[in-house]
C-alpha cells in the first residue's frame, strides 16, 4: 500500500510491518495505539520503527490512517479512570454497613 508520512512517501505491506515490529518492546501506551500481533503499541512508537524518522517529524494521525488501511485495530487514547467522590462510599462498604460489622450481633 502506496501512503505518505511526514511527506515522504512509503510502500508497506501489513506483513512488512509484522516483520518491522517483530522483537520491538512495546512502550506504555499513553495516547492513540495500534495492535499489532498480540501487542499494543503507541501509535508514535510504530511510525519510528517503520519510517526510521524521528517522531517530531511525523503526526499520529498519518500512521493510525496507515495502520487502519492495513488492518491494524487502531485505539483511540484511553480514558482517564473517573475520580471517586470522597463522600461517596465503595460497593465493599455499602455491602458491610447492611450486612452488619462482624462480631456485633445480638446474641
Amino acid at each position: 500500500m502506496h501512503c505518505v508520512i511526514a511527506r515522504y512517501p512509503f510502500e508497506l505491506t501489513k506483513h512488512g510491518v509484522l516483520d518491522s515490529m517483530a522483537g520491538v518492546k512495546p512502550e506504555i501506551v499513553t495516547g492513540d495505539s495500534v495492535t499489532i500481533g498480540r501487542r499494543r503499541y503507541p501509535v508514535m512508537q510504530v511510525g519510528e520503527v517503520i519510517t526510521r524518522q524521528d517522531r517530531r517529524d511525523f503526526s499520529g494521525g498519518e500512521v493510525t490512517r496507515a495502520m487502519a488501511r492495513l488492518g491494524f485495530a487502531c485505539h483511540a487514547r484511553p480514558e482517564a479512570a473517573p475520580i471517586p467522590d470522597a463522600g461517596a462510599r465503595s460497593p465493599l462498604q455499602a455491602a458491610s454497613e447492611a450486612l452488619g460489622s462482624p462480631g456485633f450481633h445480638d446474641a
